[in-house]
């Protein structure tokens, strides 16, 4: 079975154009898989398997396994749909005639609706870091930029200095499938980001030469090009700092982008594009309108909502 993960590893990586984060998850997924499938050895080896054998059962009982162990739905949903990607590669590979995965029903998932938070939260939140120093610089450019352009977490690490157009206030971002698309940011991202980029050289400084990413927009404290991690952490921190009612994430800073967006009358397939979503179904659940908006609508509209003397 270890032949197919890696030529799968491949496809991902070289055809797909999958990202390097998305590759970690499905070969993560695939490698639990196997294990449970054949344990390994107390050496670390584990025996071979006919990738012929697996069928529908032997997925189900997996799936029982991860059930019985308190896993969430979520991450059992990922997996069982990393395992259709998977046997769906090897049937067009001719390794297998049908793919097992496919008589396995997906566990049903509540339908959440995101957090977001209100504009005065989020200039809040965004104005924390102290602008008087290197860092604070950085993660205030950072901050602004996440808000400003709705981009992942991802996309905002692996942004380059030539991505960024000053003069039309653009920035070129690589998105899911390594798809390019073009954002724009407002006045208060591009004063940010001229701020950053002034003393970011400080920071490309402390790197070794051999290890400096000079085309890097964000850089840590080392030198190097900041992780998605690093940003989650710093968004943690300051969420601490400014004693936050709740909790913010990348990603809420992203659900807010695009709601406040939808609630200010933007067209919901411009924030699609904004966005980088492929469906427009995708782009729906992140621009809910509270209930409290609806409410003052249906009351500003509807002829029989308020009451008469």
């Amino acid at each position: 079975m270890q032949e197919y993960i890696d030529r799968f590893s491949d496809y991902l990586k070289y055809q797909r154009n999958a990202s390097e984060h998305t590759q970690r998850n499905y070969i993560s997924d695939l490698e639990q898989f196997y294990d449970y499938l054949c344990p390994r050895n107390s050496d670390g080896s584990r025996r071979d398997l006919n990738i012929s054998q697996i069928d529908h059962i032997t997925i189900r009982e997996y799936m029982a396994t991860l059930y019985q162990a308190k896993r969430k739905k979520t991450s059992i949903s990922r997996k069982l749909a990393t395992l259709r990607t998977f046997f769906r590669f090897l049937c067009r590979e001719q390794v297998l005639e049908m793919n097992p995965a496919r008589l396995v029903s997906s566990p049903r998932l509540e339908k959440r609706l995101p957090k977001v938070i209100s504009v005065d939260e989020v200039i809040q939140f965004i104005e924390t870091p102290d602008a008087e120093t290197v860092l604070g610089k950085r993660d205030r450019a950072i901050l602004e930029l996440l808000y400003a352009t709705g981009c992942r977490v991802s996309e905002v690490a692996g942004m380059n200095l030539e991505d960024i157009d000053f003069k039309h206030e653009t920035i070129r971002v690589r998105g899911k499938g390594r798809k390019e698309r073009f954002v724009p940011f407002g006045s208060k991202a591009k004063e940010a980001l001229g701020r950053y980029i002034e003393v970011r050289g400080a920071l490309l400084a402390e790197a070794p030469e051999h290890k400096r990413e000079a085309k890097a927009v964000f850089l840590n404290y080392q030198g190097t090009r900041i992780t998605t991690r690093s940003i989650g952490r710093l968004v943690d921190k300051y969420v601490k700092e400014c004693a936050m009612a709740h909790d913010i994430s990348p990603h809420s800073l992203r659900h807010s982008f695009a709601t406040h967006l939808l609630s200010a009358g933007a067209d919901l397939r411009a924030i699609q594009e904004l966005l980088g979503h492929a469906r427009l179904s995708t782009t729906q659940i992140y621009t809910h309108v509270s209930i409290d908006q609806l409410m003052q609508v249906y009351d500003k509209a509807h002829p029989r909502a308020r009451a008469t003397d």
